[in-house]
């Protein structure tokens, strides 16, 4: 997996976590959520992003080995990679929205551009 953060969990908890964060974020457009966790999940749905932008059997299994819905899948390669086909990464925009309120975490909003 990108980057080298542990989020406070172990490495199953973390890889589940980051599974149905990217699963949404590419079901729903944006997800709100703390900054050290989007940013791993930057890293995640721009690999996949890239992935379904070539549209090969190979690329989809592979997709499908990593999120969740098969739905999301199919939105993937039939709609977000074509829209992107002409971007060179930077699929994603992290915007900081200041502290929670309970323990004072910066909290950001990612969403797809």
């Amino acid at each position: 997996m990108p980057g080298s953060r542990k989020l406070g969990k172990k490495s199953d908890s973390r890889k589940a976590m980051l599974r149905c964060m990217v699963t949404y974020l590419l079901e729903n457009g944006r997800i709100e959520t703390t900054v050290t966790r989007a940013k791993e999940v930057r890293a995640m749905t721009e690999k996949y992003i890239t992935l379904g932008r070539n549209n090969t059997l190979a690329a989809k299994r592979q997709a499908m080995a990593f999120i969740t819905k098969e739905t999301v899948v199919k939105k993937l390669f039939d709609e977000i990679g074509p829209n992107y086909a002409n971007r060179n990464g930077g699929y994603t925009r992290i915007t900081k929205i200041g502290p929670r309120r309970g323990d004072a975490a910066e909290m950001a909003v990612i969403e797809l551009i």
